[in-house]
């Protein structure tokens, strides 16, 4: 049985909230908007989710980490979203955000997109990208039938439910912060307590830089160096959809701060660093607070390397 530790959060309303969002983006933004909405249709294009809202008993999930793939891997560190989902007392619930995949199943290490309905009507419309092979450089982006993943995932549930949610764009990067760490280092100055967030955002225009894991590395990786060294750094065109998950401050439960993976209708897809092209690129977002954090089979032995 996997042990779960769930931390009940003092989520504020949205009110202050944007009112930090708007001050974090206007450091590092020319153009930015930030404005509380009604969650529009995520399924339909370019978001395609697997439901329509981000609505109904809101959740962050952190589940195994890091330390189950570096200095190596733990293979038998496979989880199930059904599982998860109802660990987090969300049974049938919807979970979208970053992951590795499950191995045993892909036969290869790679990138995951988790975009899930669990339970008996379950919806999966997952996405992976994987490098081709590890000899070279090429990848691939490619759809995901599975409801397992590995080692690590940083994960937001609810019951995709329509409602409000907090809806920003951000134009012409001034600033030295990708979307995401923006929007946090806001939460992280403005807040005492923890802040969990979770969505998706479009990077709609411009380019980013992103990494895709290749196969697990033959040798252990014992710093940030080891692992730049072992990932495939590619720079990959807009439109890009992403799924997300931060959390402003760890409240002692071993937490990865800010993980967001992406996927594309043109092959392109990975792990989100920051954009390359500030003078033309263009965001898109909706998010939502969450109740909770379920901190789900944290690793025994823990450090803070390859967390960006």
């Amino acid at each position: 049985m996997l042990s779960v530790t769930k931390h009940a959060l003092k989520k504020p309303d949205f009110a202050p909230v944007c009112k930090s969002f708007d001050k974090s983006l206007a450091a590092n933004y020319e153009e930015f908007k930030v404005e509380v909405v009604d969650c529009p249709d995520l399924t339909a294009a370019p978001w395609k989710l697997a439901l329509p809202g981000l609505g109904g008993e809101p959740c962050v999930a952190d589940v195994g980490g890091v330390p189950n793939l570096i200095p190596t891997p733990n293979l038998e560190k496979q989880y199930n979203l059904d599982t998860v989902a109802e660990l987090c007392g969300l049974s049938d619930g919807y979970v979208i955000g970053a992951s590795a995949v499950a191995s045993k199943l892909l036969g290869k290490n790679a990138e995951l997109v988790n975009n899930v309905k669990t339970g008996k009507d379950g919806v999966v419309k997952s996405m992976y990208t994987k490098i081709i092979d590890d000899k070279g450089n090429d990848y691939e982006c490619k759809e995901y039938p599975h409801n397992e993943f590995g080692l690590l995932g940083n994960l937001f549930l609810c019951r995709g439910l329509p409602g409000k949610v907090i809806h920003v764009t951000a134009n012409i990067r001034r600033g030295s912060l990708n979307f995401i760490n923006c929007l946090n280092k806001g939460l992280t100055e403005d807040f005492t307590d923890p802040v969990a967030v979770g969505g998706t955002f479009l990077l709609t225009n411009g380019k980013a830089k992103l990494h895709v894991m290749p196969g697990f590395s033959c040798s252990p990786l014992h710093t940030e160096d080891d692992i730049n060294n072992w990932l495939r750094f590619h720079e990959m065109s807009g439109p890009l959809t992403h799924t997300s998950v931060f959390v402003s401050k760890d409240p002692g439960l071993d937490l990865r701060l800010e993980h967001s993976h992406c996927f594309s209708d043109h092959g392109d897809g990975g792990h989100y660093h920051f954009d390359t092209t500030p003078d033309t690129v263009c965001y898109e977002g909706y998010f939502n607070l969450a109740d909770n954090i379920c901190r789900i089979d944290p690793p025994e032995v823990t450090h803070l390397i390859g967390r960006d």
